[in-house]
């Protein structure tokens, strides 16, 4: 129906002109019989109706075809590579007006150039602002943030900062909820789908352990997506040439100038070595927990002899591992113990201690 009404509007647009445009071509030939100038006058409405209606038809499908293939275009673009082409095409714009004045007043073909112009510089700037996306959003960001802190002091929900791609293993571990809900996460929390697709796989596994902890998962980005403080993007932008989901996540963070958060330490140090900033959350774990220094005395329960002869193992309520000399026939008391040393490894950190 709405296509219907936009042929019989645009068949209209048409036809008037057109068939003004051959009355008045041909009015010194008409007769001065007013049943000639009637049947002329009939002729012409006509043939300007049809002329019309084809022009109104093909031109149409042109534009339903032209409006099909944009939209695919954007479906299969990210939200960057649009963002980069409308900036690069604004920019395209504003050298065209600046270019196009003299161009414009040439005589008859002046104003055909300028559209001309137009359209070309626009396209080119889609082209280079899509390609160079990356540059744009590391050049941006700054201005934004600056224009959005003055225009919103009191809005707290506002993502600021670098948005940072999310590894599967951080969204098993849970850990994440708890931090960006704190606030000391800036920026969007960005989820590819291929992550999404891994985490469902590992969902749907066979084998109990695995399944529960990608259940658990699932969970966890479900309460951070219906946390207001917490903004959760799903990007949908994949390499399917590369079958890997660590090597996707190193591409991604280098194409968009994202870090990513893991917990898995190839993945850490894969990405290092190919310039992609990486923050793991076992070490700001770490860094967290409360420095041990030697000659310190606490109070710990001896939960389990260690490796070693005579040895005690217990833990602190942040999980750090404490060997007790002389602790083995202890296991079960709670004593008061003094630190020997301190071992700070990639897996944590161990204290060592002897009863006092």
């Amino acid at each position: 129906m709405l296509r219907n009404i936009i042929k019989l509007v645009m068949t209209g647009m048409v036809a008037v002109p057109l068939y003004l445009l051959i009355g008045r071509g041909f009015s010194l030939y008409l007769s001065t019989e007013l049943e000639a100038n009637l049947a002329y006058m009939i002729l012409v409405l006509i043939g300007a109706t049809l002329t019309s209606y084809l022009v109104a038809h093909f031109v149409l499908l042109g534009l339903e075809k032209l409006a099909k293939l944009i939209r695919v275009s954007v479906d299969n673009m990210t939200s960057q590579e649009i963002f980069g082409g409308i900036a690069g095409t604004v920019m395209g714009l504003i050298l065209a007006i600046l270019l196009g004045n003299s161009i414009y007043k040439l005589p008859l073909v002046g104003p055909y150039f300028y559209v001309l112009l137009a359209f070309f510089f626009a396209y080119i700037g889609w082209m280079i602002g899509a390609k160079r996306r990356e540059d744009l959003i590391r050049i941006l960001p700054s201005v934004v943030s600056r224009s959005r802190a003055g225009r919103h002091k009191n809005d707290t929900h506002l993502p600021m900062g670098i948005n940072k791609l999310v590894d599967t293993s951080v969204i098993i571990d849970g850990r994440i909820y708890d931090i960006a809900k704190s606030g000391f996460i800036d920026g969007a929390l960005v989820i590819p789908n291929f992550v999404l697709e891994e985490l469902q796989k590992i969902a749907d596994s066979s084998d109990s352990l695995k399944r529960n902890r990608g259940r658990s998962g699932l969970d966890i980005l479900s309460m951070m997506q219906k946390e207001n403080d917490i903004t959760v993007e799903i990007e949908k932008l994949d390499y399917p040439e590369i079958t890997e989901v660590d090597a996707k996540l190193v591409k991604m963070g280098q194409e968009m100038g994202m870090p990513i958060l893991t917990n898995d330490y190839n993945l850490n140090k894969v990405a290092q070595l190919q310039g992609v900033k990486v923050l793991n959350i076992n070490e700001l774990s770490n860094a967290l927990k409360p420095v041990v220094l030697p000659g310190e005395e606490f109070t710990i329960k001896i939960m389990k002899e260690g490796k070693e002869a005579s040895q005690g193992i217990g833990y602190l309520d942040d999980g750090t591992m404490v060997v007790i000399e002389n602790g083995k026939g202890l296991v079960g008391d709670t004593i008061n113990v003094e630190v020997t040393s301190v071992l700070q490894t990639a897996a944590g950190r161990m204290i060592f201690a002897r009863p006092r």
